[in-house]
């Protein structure tokens, strides 16, 4: 059989269409959920590192209590990244709210080689905490280290006109549903 253009298909290798198919699927399916993730196909065949897990630090706000004129103190929080090859979530965890990403994206600078964690989000306070704190929207942009202790660093804004600094390191595989009771002041 020919067709315009001069190749040639037979019959055989049409048959084989649902085989490569099939191969080509479970390879990618293999690929994008767990071979992308080895160390050794990081930085040469991954672009970007394995982030999954959670992790700990604190969020300082440039917020000031209009009572004192003064900062408030660290405020410890729990990251917790979702991601597969080629998708990314994050949801943060603090003593009175939790923050869901709308929309996340991972950035490597050209020149630098600079690994960046983007994203933006919606923060829920609980409800004893909305009378001073609403719920609202807000960015951030996290530089991503991997040389030795693994770390997030970076800033967030708010549309509440608020600003502050998180840092982050990494806590553990296990991706935590709420912000763990050893975090809780006094506990």
């Amino acid at each position: 059989m020919l067709f315009t253009g001069g190749l040639k298909f037979s019959v055989e290798a049409f048959k084989l269409i649902p085989e490569v198919v099939t191969i080509y699927t479970v390879l990618y399916f293999l690929f994008t959920t767990w071979i992308w993730r080895f160390p050794f196909l990081q930085s040469w065949l991954v672009p970007f590192p394995d982030l999954q897990g959670t992790w700990q630090g604190t969020l300082q706000t440039t917020w000031q209590d209009p009572d004192t004129s003064k900062p408030l103190p660290p405020i410890p929080v729990i990251l917790v990244i979702k991601q597969s090859f080629d998708a990314i979530s994050c949801v943060m965890y603090t003593q009175e709210s939790i923050s869901y990403s709308d929309a996340a994206i991972l950035i490597q600078e050209d020149d630098s080689g600079l690994k960046k964690l983007s994203y933006v989000y919606t923060n829920t306070p609980g409800l004893a905490a909305r009378g001073r704190s609403p719920i609202h929207h807000g960015a951030a942009i996290l530089r991503i280290i991997t040389t030795q202790e693994r770390s997030l660093q970076g800033e967030y804004w708010t549309n509440r006109k608020t600003t502050g600094e998180l840092t982050l390191t990494f806590r553990a595989r296990t991706l935590l549903e709420n912000f763990p009771a050893d975090l809780v002041p006094g506990s």
